[in-house]
């Protein structure tokens, strides 16, 4: 596990930002696409996922959406 996945997953309270979670998706392979129109939150997904998931770039990001975000990256990890 890279050092920014071990500590998104230890401490999901921390103090975690949208830039965080851009580079954390991107180290593999995983859209992070930017709201839209309007809207509040950034769009996470990856081609081997049906499931997709959605966090606001409200800040601090609360722990819920963090703890979210590590398992489906540890996911998409798991199927490459």
């Amino acid at each position: 596990m890279d050092g920014l996945l071990e500590r998104m997953r230890r401490n999901p309270v921390g103090d975690w930002t949208i830039r965080d979670v851009e580079t954390l998706c991107r180290q593999d392979g995983i859209f992070c696409e930017p709201p839209r129109g309007g809207g509040s939150h950034y769009k996470i997904a990856h081609p081997k996922m049906v499931e997709k998931l959605t966090i606001p770039y409200k800040q601090p990001i609360k722990p819920t959406y963090i703890r979210k975000l590590t398992a489906f990256v540890l996911a998409v990890r798991a199927l490459q």
